[in-house]
């Protein structure tokens, strides 16, 4: 899924390398919490029977996890907030993952840089006899 990250034995990507990076996952996010607050807008204005601000607003409420302001009367508008509760923790999970994997990458791999490029340790030397007791 993430490619664009450099491999485990490619060098540390510079910084305005990772800067992009970061700034396409923001992007990537600002898209799916675009698409996820116009499911439930047409979800609780369609279902519920909310006005367009209410939906926006119930629907902003609860992708981020505070909870419904209006609560729904219909059975069509309970079953569309049950599964759009599910789909908002899913989808609210994955943006934080989708935020952080590049800042994660580029620490894990910065960390382990310096064990990769170390040079292998000398061998050991085999024990040395003392001198004069085979006769």
């Amino acid at each position: 899924m993430f490619r664009f990250l450099e491999g485990k034995y490619q060098p540390l990507a510079p910084l305005r390398v990772f800067y992009s990076r970061v700034g396409k996952c923001f992007v990537a996010t600002l898209v799916i919490v675009a698409f996820s607050l116009a499911i439930g807008m047409f979800g609780y204005h369609y279902c519920g029977g909310l006005s367009w601000l209410d939906s926006l607003l119930n629907a902003s409420m609860i992708l981020t996890g505070m909870g419904p302001v209006t609560p729904m009367e219909s059975s069509t508008g309970k079953c569309f907030s049950i599964f759009y509760c599910l789909y908002s923790g899913i989808a609210f999970l994955s943006l934080v993952a989708i935020l952080i994997a590049p800042i994660y990458h580029r620490f894990i791999h910065r960390f382990n840089l310096d064990e990769e490029l170390r040079p292998d340790p000398l061998p050991p030397r085999p024990p040395v006899r003392p001198l004069g007791t085979d006769l």
